[in-house]
């Protein structure tokens, strides 16, 4: 039987999938630690409150890429080139979704419409996040080798998903709402779309390693299929809405690091 956890765990129990699963988990992580830490460098003036939970942002992400990356060295594994359909967040940057990587490499300040468009981003990004490290959570909490970490990453993630709707509703207070709302919008479509897409590479290339016969491969493609009329047509929704979380200042001060994942 077809199941979330019966799925993830053939990917878990087999190195090589595991070590994709993680490869590409991590170069994510990686790539939004690097892009929050210039975001935080460059954070305009009038905004330059916000610049640490930026920049603690990134820290968190940079702590999870360390972390399978962790997973993988218990295991005696290696990192494997990560495959340019499943890129993620390398995806999003080429569909216009948040800053380009051009602005976040100049030294010019951004605009407080930048912030916008970052947190926007995020919001929508960090909502997947949370969602998929939940499902992790639900089914591995108690697992022997990745639980302590589904466990610490789905917390960062609960905390990031706080902090965007927290600071997206102070910037709407401020006369940005109509901005932020259009943004969210477009941002959630595009995501949507991405995510799709992602998910069915990562399917093709599990199957190819675990050897998925073609009867699976279609169950498992037309249900990504399926979420993602869902989405399109209703779920989407869900990641534009903005409320006071109850997580209150989320990011208000450091990143934690423990020795096993340092």
């Amino acid at each position: 039987m077809l199941s979330a956890k019966s799925l993830f765990q053939e990917i878990i129990d087999n190195d090589e999938s595991f070590a994709l699963f993680c490869s590409i988990a991590a170069s994510g992580e990686s790539q939004g630690g690097w892009e929050n830490a210039r975001i935080a460098a460059l954070v305009p003036p009038d905004e330059r409150d916000l610049a640490p939970k930026i920049a603690r942002h990134g820290a968190d992400e940079d702590k999870h890429g360390r972390i399978f990356n962790a997973l993988m060295r218990k295991r005696g594994l290696e990192p494997v080139p990560v495959p340019s359909d499943t890129d993620y967040t390398t995806l999003l940057e080429r569909a216009g979704i948040g800053l380009a990587h051009d602005k976040l490499r100049a030294d010019q300040p951004l605009t407080v419409q930048d912030i916008v468009t970052y947190l926007a981003h995020s919001r929508v990004t960090e909502q997947r996040a949370s969602e998929q490290m939940e499902l992790l959570r639900t089914h591995f909490a108690d697992h022997p080798d990745l639980g302590r970490a589904v466990k610490m990453i789905s917390n960062d993630e609960d905390n990031h998903l706080a902090y965007c709707h927290e600071e997206l509703l102070r910037l709407a207070r401020t006369g940005h709402g109509r901005a932020i709302q259009r943004t969210l919008r477009a941002c959630a479509l595009a995501e949507i779309r991405i995510y799709r897409d992602v998910s069915l590479a990562v399917m093709a290339h599990m199957g190819r390693i675990l050897g998925w016969s073609r009867p699976r491969a279609a169950i498992l493609a037309a249900g990504v299929h399926a979420v993602y009329v869902w989405e399109r047509f209703a779920g989407w929704r869900r990641m534009v809405s903005l409320a006071m979380p109850e997580r209150r200042d989320p990011l208000g001060g450091p990143a934690t690091v423990t020795p096993e994942f340092a």
